[in-house]
């Protein structure tokens, strides 16, 4: 039995909420001095050449990331570096501060090994997020920011939003991800719609002089269709990659009796939804536009599903939650048996192999 599974129901007797912050502040100081952090690293780093993915301009030590939400403001990513992660997404950041829905607004489905959040872009805007990264330094592993508007915004004025955050964190990042799928923030507008990701994409491309690249996060509820058209215009616009998948709407075949709370719902019922939505884009594209698998990830078999189905990393938050801080060493370790298993020498030579 592990130290987190004693600590566990511990922390999930707390709001979830405040079990998160709780959590981040433990990390925030076991990260406070290189001692701390060299001891981190040494009990949760997992290390095999062959998990190296090289991708964006940027060499990934591991393709298990940390998934946006888990780290809105920056403010924990070096102990997420020594935790074992490959790479950490913050956000998703705004512009200038800003509350979010009203508090409760993170809920655990604990009979589904799940999470409904319905946060709605808090955090501590843009500034801060770079003050901090300016004053504590990036960690040594690819970051990803991951941006998005204010609640208020109109069409308009949340196209200026994306450019502004894109303008002031996009020299930290190795990618950055354009958040137009969230399910909890004020429907004022169609996000989605072919008009206003051509506008924003315009915008930043014009904004980007760094070449940073770029992706756009997806939902996992919209039809084929809907996922073929985005494609279109991420190919039309050069983009760099897409992140599959927010979280969902969708409440079927849930079992926790807390599921009938509104917002995106993540973790293990999003499985298989999310890696069918990967494959679908790895056929459509021919396997060239990478992707970035997120939506049920807990162990090596699931991330590995989906690098077989044609993700080049993947991210988690939820599984993160139930599983605790060996959560990355145990996925990655799982993957390296696995690639020797079905005789892979690395990651990369894995990603799409179901679709051959």
């Amino acid at each position: 039995m592990t130290l987190y599974s004693r600590v566990r129901p511990l922390a999930f007797t707390l709001p979830a909420e405040t079990a998160h912050d709780l959590g981040k502040l433990t990390l925030r100081a076991a990260q406070s001095t290189r001692p701390m952090r060299t001891a981190l690293s040494y009990a949760y780093q997992y290390d095999d050449p062959a998990l190296e993915v090289d991708l964006f301009g940027a060499t990934f030590p591991n393709p298990v990331g940390v998934a946006a939400g888990f780290d809105k403001n920056a403010e924990v990513t070096h102990a997420l570096e020594a935790l074992g992660f490959g790479f950490v997404e913050i956000g998703t950041v705004t512009p200038y501060p800003q509350e979010g829905n009203d508090r409760p607004r993170l809920f655990r489905l604990r009979e589904d090994e799940a999470m409904v959040n319905r946060m709605g872009f808090n955090g501590q805007g843009m500034e801060r997020v770079k003050s901090r990264l300016e004053d504590d330094g990036t960690p040594n592993i690819p970051l990803g920011v991951n941006v998005g508007k204010m609640n208020a915004s109109t069409e308009r004025e949340a196209i200026e939003d994306y450019r502004r955050v894109f303008d002031r964190l996009s020299p930290f990042a190795d990618y950055v991800v354009v958040n137009v799928s969230c399910p909890n923030t004020p429907d004022e507008f169609d996000e989605g719609s072919p008009e206003h990701l051509r506008a924003i994409f315009e915008t930043l491309e014009a904004e980007n002089d760094r070449n940073v690249p770029i992706l756009v996060k997806i939902g996992p509820d919209s039809p084929d269709d809907s996922v073929f058209d985005l494609v279109d215009i991420v190919q039309e616009f050069g983009l760099d990659g897409i992140v599959a998948t927010n979280t969902s709407t969708s409440r079927e075949g849930l079992e926790s009796p807390r599921q009938d709370e509104w917002g995106g719902l993540s973790g293990k019922p999003l499985e298989n939804r999310s890696t069918d939505v990967i494959r679908t884009l790895a056929e459509y594209t021919d396997g060239e536009l990478p992707i970035i698998g997120v939506g049920g990830v807990d162990s090596a078999e699931s991330a590995y599903e989906k690098i077989r189905a044609g993700a080049s990393l993947v991210q988690l938050y939820t599984g993160f939650v139930y599983e605790g801080p060996s959560t990355a060493k145990r996925i990655n370790r799982g993957l390296s048996t696995l690639l020797e298993r079905d005789g892979f020498s690395s990651v990369e030579d894995a990603v799409g192999a179901d679709l051959e």
